[in-house]
């Protein structure tokens, strides 16, 4: 009842405070703009940043499909920058307030060169100099970390993949012959938004009021996922999966046990091909996809710390 309440105040706050506020109140300094990339698309950006002291870390956050950074995915970026850490995103194309068509991403590796881009120019701040950087991502945005550590193998310190998509669960992954149907069929009408799958929210988010929180979403993509995008994403994720021994960076991967929507066995194969030498894994017993906001607020709260440790950790061994 008490997490219920807490929520509501949430929202009527939200709807009652204005967005510059409510950041000073959280402690931090935000702000937003749009990113041309060099292949000219417009990118919609935010960043998260200690108000009162500089920095630790640059931690460059991508979120999952369907998803986007200005609702429910920034309560990570903000506590993360009230614990000294400057946080930036980008909405991915087709995603939130960026260009292209909704939902719709017909190559991957462009969306990887994008972040890239992106990220590359804020490190490039003198005010940044020096600080160590750590990609992080959830479901699709996680594959799509790895995708940046392959493209560019030395420059990040480490990553936090949260339910990384490194493969689509069979759980939800349409049956055979459909995948092949839809394979061919999407060569003539990439955009067609037709693929027989969920609401993939719904079996995502554990709280039935934060279901509701959730879809409240304005950007939120509602309808059915397009050919050419999974068709895609099962690419992309057969390739990562394909790739997991060359991961080579320090890495936290987290899960839950009863995630549907992307597969934890997938991330114990990660942690076990993986060459780093420095990988931790947790697993959550009984949590579901959205580790980050769908869970109880003691288990929201639970991974936050476990992130925030393992960052800290990280952190200070460069300054020992």
């Amino acid at each position: 009842m008490e997490e219920r309440q807490n929520l509501q105040a949430y929202l009527h706050y939200w709807g009652n405070t204005p967005e510059e506020d409510h950041y000073k109140i959280q402690g931090i300094r935000a702000s937003k703009s749009f990113y041309t990339s060099p292949r000219g698309l417009k990118l919609f950006t935010r960043s998260w940043l200690p108000l009162t002291s500089p920095p630790r870390a640059l931690i460059f956050m991508i979120h999952g499909y369907g998803n986007d950074l200005s609702w429910t995915f920034q309560a990570t970026a903000i506590f993360l920058a009230q614990m000294g850490f400057a946080c930036f995103a980008l909405d991915l194309e087709g995603h939130g307030q960026s260009e292209g068509l909704k939902a719709f991403v017909p190559n991957v590796d462009l969306v990887v060169q994008d972040c890239l881009s992106f990220f590359n120019y804020i490190k490039q701040d003198p005010q940044f100099h020096g600080l160590p950087s750590f990609l992080y991502g959830e479901s699709m945005g996680g594959a799509i970390c790895l995708l940046i550590h392959f493209s560019d193998p030395k420059g990040f310190d480490g990553a936090v993949l949260v339910a990384p998509m490194c493969k689509i669960s069979d759980k939800v992954k349409p049956r055979w012959p459909i995948p092949q149907v839809l394979t061919f069929v999407s060569n003539f009408m990439p955009t067609l938004p037709i693929v027989p799958t969920p609401d993939l929210m719904y079996k995502s988010v554990k709280v039935e009021h934060k279901k509701v929180i959730a879809d409240m979403n304005p950007t939120r993509y509602r309808g059915k996922p397009r050919l050419g995008t999974v068709v895609e994403l099962l690419r992309v994720t057969d390739y990562v999966s394909l790739r997991l021994g060359d991961v080579n960076l320090p890495f936290i991967v987290l899960h839950g046990s009863a995630d549907v929507v992307t597969d934890p066995d997938v991330s114990r194969a990660l942690y076990e091909a993986a060459k780093s030498g420095d990988k931790t894994i947790k697993i959550y017993e009984g949590m579901m996809h959205s580790l980050l906001f769908g869970e109880t607020d003691e288990n929201v709260e639970m991974v936050r710390n476990d992130i925030l440790t393992w960052l800290n950790d990280r952190c200070n061994r460069r300054t020992e």
